[in-house]
């Protein structure tokens, strides 16, 4: 059972790590996206190349990571003959190994992404209730007051919230937690615009002044992703 949970957790760690926003780029020949925009090589800085179909693919295979590796786990534990909670659990290190490797991606010396894509494919592959309420609240809170990171944020809290109000079991409750913990800490920066009033909007203009700061090319020694 152990060698179950630590192969989970290195296999999901390691497709986590897998930086797509960047190969995307780099193979549409847009260059090295950490030099574009904040730097971050996820869907949001994607898209302000102006292609759009690799911003969108960019945020579908950070999802689609984290569920594959959730999902996967799954179905080798299952056939490992590991059935009910044990195997959801090993589904859970895996999704969130595969967090933690977006985050922290070995290949770009563990200076990776905010995890936000990542997360919502953990939670529509693992506890997909939970995922379907961060997904609206983040469609909800972008709509009214379009910040992303707002909505982020919003989306990663209400998570372990709800998990306590609808009784799930404590270690998936812990799990959103800890994922909720990891997404605001990841943010903290925007945290600190959002309350700066600097942080640019969905869909602002190139010449908006704050999106402007915002948007400035990120130190090649700082590259993150979203």
């Amino acid at each position: 059972m152990v060698f179950s949970f630590l192969l989970a957790a290195v296999g999901g760690y390691l497709l986590g790590s897998i930086p797509f926003g960047l190969v995307l780029t780099r193979a549409a020949g847009l260059g090295d996206i950490r030099n574009v925009g904040s730097g971050n090589i996820g869907a949001t800085n994607v898209l302000r190349t102006g292609r759009k179909d690799i911003a969108l693919a960019t945020l579908l295979l950070d999802a689609g990571k984290a569920a594959i590796a959730l999902l996967l786990a799954r179905w080798f534990a299952g056939m490992a003959g590991i059935t009910d909670e044990p195997q959801m659990q090993i589904g859970l290190i895996a999704g969130g190994a595969a967090f933690i490797g977006h985050c922290f991606p070995i290949w770009l010396n563990f200076k990776g992404g905010k995890g936000v894509a990542t997360f919502f494919g953990v939670l529509f592959a693992g506890i997909w209730p939970l995922g379907i309420v961060a997904g609206v609240t983040w469609l909800a809170v972008a709509t009214i007051f379009r910040y992303s990171s707002l909505a982020a944020l919003c989306a990663a809290a209400i998570a372990p919230i709800m998990s306590l109000i609808a009784g799930y079991q404590w270690w998936e409750t812990l799990f959103a937690f800890v994922l909720a913990a990891l997404i605001f800490w990841r943010h903290s920066a925007n945290i600190a615009r959002l309350r700066a009033g600097t942080e640019p909007k969905i869909g602002a203009k190139k010449d908006d002044p704050v999106t402007a700061e915002a948007a400035s090319p990120a130190p090649p020694a700082e590259p993150s992703a979203e």
